[in-house]
Formats: C-alpha cells, sequence, structure tokens
C-alpha cells in the first residue's frame, strides 16, 4: 500500500558529473528545483567533469573526499547526484561519505508519491518505485536499512515490503491487475465519448510551463497552480467551449522533464494516453524561459513515441507578456498566449477550433420504411433538424457522426 512520512527539511548537497552526454549546467539546475519542489534544503553545488563515470562511486576518489569533507563541514543529511546510481555505487559513496545518497531518478519518484492523489496515479507510482527498487534490494548499509524517513523513501518503504522479492513481486503482479482494470474503464470511457461525439484537447508540456494555469483560466477549474515542478499529475477534465458555440474536452496532464525515467514513462503511459488519443494536443512552452526550445523539442519527442504529432498539434508559447520586444518566431502551428493575463486566449480558441477535425457532419436522407431501424438510430445517435413522411419513405434532415457516414451514403438526396 503506498503510504507517505512527515519529515523534517532536510539539508543536500547536489552532485554534477559532466562527461559531456546531456547539458550538465542545465540538468544540475533542474536538480535543484526538484530538490526544492522536494523540500530539501540544497546547501551547494559540487561538480565534476571526467571523460566517463567511475563503475564504483560515479565521482573519482578526490572527488567523493572532498565530498564528505562539505558534507560534515556543514552537517548533511543527504546527497542527491544528478543521474542514476547502481545499487553498487549507492552502497559505495554511502559508505565512504557516511551519508545518505539518492539520485535523480529516486528523487522524481518521491516527488510523485508525495504529490499522486488519485487511486490510479498512486498505484501507477507505486508500480515505478518498486520495478526501480526491485534490482536494489541486495547487501546491507544506509540505503537499505533506514526505516522510511526522507527524501528518496515516500511511499513503499523496506520495513514495510521486507525487502523481499517474492513480496515484491506479488505486489507488482496485484497493481498490474488493477491498473489493468483501471485501463479497462480508461478505454470504455474513451469508446464513451467518441460514440457521443465529444472531442478531446490535451494540455501537454514541460512541467511548469503554465498548464494549470492555463486550464483554470479557460474553464475555472481550480487545479493547483504553483509555481514549482510537478504541481500536476491526476488528469484533470474540463469543458471547454469554442467561438462556434461547440463544447470539446480539456484534459491536464502531467508534465514531462529531461531524462524523464524510463520507469516512469512506462508507468504514467496510461495517462499520457490522454494526449495519444486527443484530437488536438496543446504543447505549452514558458516562451520566457531560456531552455524553451529545448522544452518544446524534449516534448514533441516523447509526443512522437506516443504517436501523437503532426498536424494536430499547437505549440503554445506562454509568457508571451513577459517577452520585451519582437514576438517569437511562429514555427508551424503555433499561438503567443499569456494564461495569466489572458492575453492571446482568443486566438488560441481560434486555431483550436480550425484544427479540430470534423465529427459530424449535415445530410439530406431519404430513408424507406423498410429501413426503419436507420431512422431510428439517427435520432439516438444525430441531431434530427426536420423530418417528412411520403409515399418512398422518411425525407430526414440531420446532422450525423461522420464514422456513420457510410451507412447512409446510399440514401443521400
Amino acid at each position: 500500500m503506498m503510504f507517505e512520512n512527515t519529515v523534517e527539511i532536510e539539508k543536500a548537497l547536489l552532485v554534477s558529473l559532466d562527461t559531456g552526454e546531456y547539458d550538465a549546467e542545465v540538468s544540475i539546475a533542474e536538480l535543484e528545483q526538484l530538490a526544492l519542489t522536494a523540500g530539501v534544503e540544497v546547501a551547494g553545488v559540487i561538480e565534476q567533469k571526467r571523460p566517463s563515470v567511475d563503475k564504483a562511486t560515479c565521482v573519482g576518489s578526490g572527488k567523493l573526499e572532498e565530498i564528505k569533507a562539505f558534507a560534515e563541514a556543514e552537517e548533511l543529511d543527504l546527497l542527491i547526484f544528478d543521474r542514476e546510481l547502481s545499487p553498487t555505487q549507492i552502497r559505495n559513496i554511502e559508505a565512504g561519505t557516511g551519508i545518505r545518497t539518492v539520485d535523480r531518478t529516486m528523487l522524481i519518484l518521491d516527488i510523485f508519491a508525495a504529490r499522486a492523489r488519485s487511486k490510479e496515479g498512486k498505484l501507477q507510482v507505486e508500480l515505478a518505485q518498486l520495478n526501480y527498487m526491485l534490482p536494489r534490494l541486495t547487501g546491507k548499509g544506509i540505503a537499505l536499512s533506514r526505516q522510511g524517513a526522507g527524501i528518496g523513501t515516500r511511499g513503499p518503504g523496506e520495513s514495510k515490503l521486507e525487502t523481499d522479492r517474492r513480496h515484491i513481486h506479488r505486489r507488482i503482479d496485484a497493481i498490474k491487475e488493477q491498473l489493468a482494470e483501471v485501463e479497462k474503464h480508461r478505454r470504455e470511457l474513451h469508446r464513451r465519448r467518441e460514440k457521443d461525439g465529444v472531442q478531446i484537447v490535451a494540455l501537454v508540456g514541460y512541467t511548469n510551463a503554465g498548464k494549470s494555469t492555463l486550464m483554470n483560466t479557460l474553464t475555472g477549474a481550480g487545479v493547483l497552480a504553483e509555481d514549482m515542478l510537478f504541481a500536476t499529475l491526476d488528469p484533470t477534465a474540463r469543458a471547454l467551449a469554442l467561438p462556434d458555440g461547440k463544447s470539446v474536452m480539456l484534459v491536464d496532464t502531467v508534465g514531462f522533464i529531461r531524462r524523464l525515467p524510463h520507469h516512469l514513462v512506462r508507468a504514467f503511459r496510461s495517462t499520457l494516453e490522454e494526449a495519444a488519443e486527443a484530437d488536438v494536443v496543446l504543447n505549452i512552452c514558458d516562451i520566457s524561459s531560456p531552455e524553451s526550445a529545448e522544452h518544446l523539442k524534449v516534448t514533441n519527442e516523447l509526443l512522437e513515441k506516443l504517436g501523437a504529432s503532426g498536424e494536430r498539434v499547437i505549440s503554445v508559447l506562454n509568457q508571451c507578456d513577459k517577452l520585451e520586444g519582437e514576438r517569437p518566431l511562429a514555427i508551424g502551428a503555433s499561438v503567443c498566449i499569456s494564461a495569466k493575463t489572458g492575453q492571446g486566449l482568443e486566438d488560441l480558441l481560434l486555431k483550436i477550433q480550425q484544427t479540430l477535425p470534423p465529427s459530424r457532419v449535415r445530410l439530406s436522407l431519404l430513408i424507406p420504411y423498410s429501413s426503419g431501424s436507420l431512422t431510428a438510430e439517427i435520432r439516438a445517435t444525430g441531431l434530427v433538424h426536420s423530418e417528412v413522411f411520403n409515399e418512398n419513405g422518411t425525407l430526414i434532415d440531420a446532422t450525423v457522426r461522420i464514422e456513420d457516414l457510410h451507412k447512409y451514403e446510399m440514401y443521400t438526396t
């Protein structure tokens, strides 16, 4: 069962190893934001450049001594490494410094464990944590002897699970069964929406880009909107009225991030499928951020993996009111807005309206009385504007679903 621990604020040192794989400076800045989101006090940052990762301790032995000295002088509670560590590396770092150590993945999983509210969200987080924990249940040390307190320990604590692999495997199987039921319900809901002609517009984007603020501004949804990473985890759906009077379903989704742990990509796939199945996808980007281009790239790459790309994706450049001088060049389908002030929202709604694929079409049909079941179906699933009964059948003017068009083509007048 998922549970959360109430913990005191921990004092941590962030450790970055730059091997040239990615922009280490940008990544460590993001790690600091993640740490603050988790409620950690960041005492400092130590960086090292190396051609490769040390298999035993990640950083070199000299740097590990420097970390130990800093940790002792500052009386630190925690070391947070800006990469995924192996079980051996964690044990060796803790043995060499005497300080509890977590990696980037553990920190993100901890934030998700603290923020998930729905049953599905909690199950997905626990599944990700257990899959991450499973290969790390070997040996003894600070990481495996702790009794569930502090960053990296929210969710399934080792003492609760008795560090028993069979117990964990059984729990993983149980969670997968429960998630399969949730997924079945989601598919049924999706089919019902399709039957009712409900079209979906999904909000996606880099975490903290302003998705929740935009949803609140457009629909008054009352979604938590804070200046922190992963403020929203559980999808929220609200009705949105377009300028032509049509109503669509606006869905807020979890934010993306660089190097999102693959356990979370798998675990949250069903949630992210809200975007994959959407008729229009709004890729929200904080254009005032110096990393905006990279954020758009990260999100677009993940959307492509989910099969949600192409013409139905609109890049929404948020916080345009903070820009000085010229507006950014529009690349593809894009709209400049300010979710906070409302600037550009009319343009955004029009763009959504123009991008939505047609879901219904108006027809004039003459249906013979021998096919009266079709007339009944049109009344049940479409919108009837008028009906006239004559000697040849029912002359009906109706708006029907695009997917049903093939049933009526032979009766068009």
